[in-house]
Parts: C-alpha cells; sequence; structure tokens
C-alpha cells in the first residue's frame, strides 16, 4: 500500500511537472536518479587525499568488512571481476548511498516507516534494512547491479536524496552521491569520477549476471 502510495503522488507531481526533469519512477515504484555524479571506493581502500581520508577498512555496518570480504579489492590487478589474489567471499559488485538506517549509537532511526518503501514496522531492530538492498545502475545504455554495503561518499542522512527526489547534499566532487565498487566500474567502464543513473530494484527482479556469482547476506557486524 505504502508503495503503490508512493507512485500515485510521485506520477501527480510528475504529471504537473513540479518534480525536477530527471526524476522519474520504475515499474517497482522506485525512484530513477538521473546523471548523479559516481566515485570510486573499494573494500580495503586505505585514507588518503582522493577519498577525503576517509578509509574503508570497516563498512558503516560491518566493523571487520576487510576481513569478511577476504581481502584489500584493489582496483589494480584484477581478473573476473576481483582481485587476481583471491576470491572474495562477499559480493564485489557493491556500492554506497549517504543513508545510514542506524543512529551512532547502534539505535535504529525512528523515522525510517516513513521515507523507505520496503521498511515495515515488524523490521527488526537490530538488523539494517539498507545493508544488501539492491541497485540498479545503467550508464550509456549498459547495466549492471550492484549491492548496498557501506554508507557514502559522503553524509549519512541524506535520505531526500537517496529515497527522494532532491540532488545530493554534499558538494564535494561535483555533488558525488554515489560510490561503486572497482568491479562495477570495470563492467561499465567508467572513469574514477563518471556521471551514472541509479534505482532501487527488489531482489527477486535482478537478473542473473556477474553480479549474482557471490551476493552477501551478512548483516551488521558492530
Amino acid at each position: 500500500m505504502k508503495q503503490l502510495l508512493a507512485i500515485s503522488i510521485l506520477a501527480l507531481l510528475l504529471g504537473c511537472g513540479s518534480v525536477s526533469d530527471r526524476v522519474a519512477v520504475n515499474k517497482g515504484g522506485y525512484i530513477i536518479h538521473k546523471n548523479i555524479t559516481t566515485t570510486l571506493f573499494w573494500v580495503g581502500e586505505e585514507s588518503h587525499n582522493d577519498n577525503h581520508h576517509i578509509p574503508n577498512l570497516a563498512s558503516a555496518w560491518d566493523g571487520m568488512w576487510m576481513e569478511n570480504y577476504g581481502g584489500v579489492d584493489t582496483p589494480n590487478s584484477r581478473s573476473l571481476n576481483h582481485p587476481t589474489t583471491f576470491t572474495p567471499s562477499e559480493n564485489p559488485f557493491y556500492f554506497a548511498l549517504p543513508y545510514n538506517d542506524f543512529n551512532h549509537d547502534s539505535t535504529k532511526k525512528e523515522d525510517i516507516l516513513t521515507y523507505i518503501p520496503w521498511a515495515s514496522k515488524n523490521d527488526s531492530q537490530s538488523k539494517s534494512i539498507c545493508k544488501n538492498r539492491w541497485i540498479k545502475i545503467t550508464k550509456n545504455g549498459k547495466v549492471a547491479y550492484a549491492q548496498w554495503e557501506d554508507v557514502g561518499p559522503f553524509g549519512e542522512d541524506d535520505k531526500d536524496y537517496v529515497f527522494g527526489t532532491k540532488n545530493p547534499k554534499s558538494s564535494i566532487n561535483n555533488n558525488a552521491g554515489l560510490d561503486v565498487s572497482p568491479a562495477v566500474k570495470d563492467y561499465l567502464n567508467l572513469k574514477d569520477i563518471d556521471t551514472v543513473s541509479w534505482e532501487f530494484i527488489n531482489s527477486d527482479d535482478v537478473p542473473n549476471g556477474a553480479w549474482k556469482k557471490i551476493i552477501t547476506t551478512r548483516n551488521v557486524n558492530w
């Protein structure tokens, strides 16, 4: 019911011309975010100037992300969508968006029912409903799919962009609003800083492909 209501409201807004021309809705009722500046990041990336000194040894939801992944997901020396030195234990097709459904004290945000389309009052208070969700990413007609595994590129409470129709709040790197892994970057032939369109997609609608060879199921690991 909530998703149908969201579709109806967005359809009305689009018809009235009050929503940005870059906003559309897919068949699942999720907003298609167009022309979003996208940057590269990877598991095990250390702090440096290019990533504004934000290391990726841990993720927002997994304090042992690199260990659980299996090592550093270096963007160099790769084969079959992952580093040549090891096969990862988690999906190499992953991404980050600037939103976390948990507060800094590890409690769930209280208002998520009002804006996360798939949120339910029956959701566990100890599990993330964002981690492992899928998105569809499009660039020049080519499509990849990936799982949500971290928060970024910048900020962690940009709900009006992630679940709404606003532009990303951050002004860094030309309003970057999406981080993608080396596997996604290579599959779509992206530059380190590029633009893509992305949209949430239900797991049942994700087609077979390289992104389904290894699927991440681990939830929060503080």
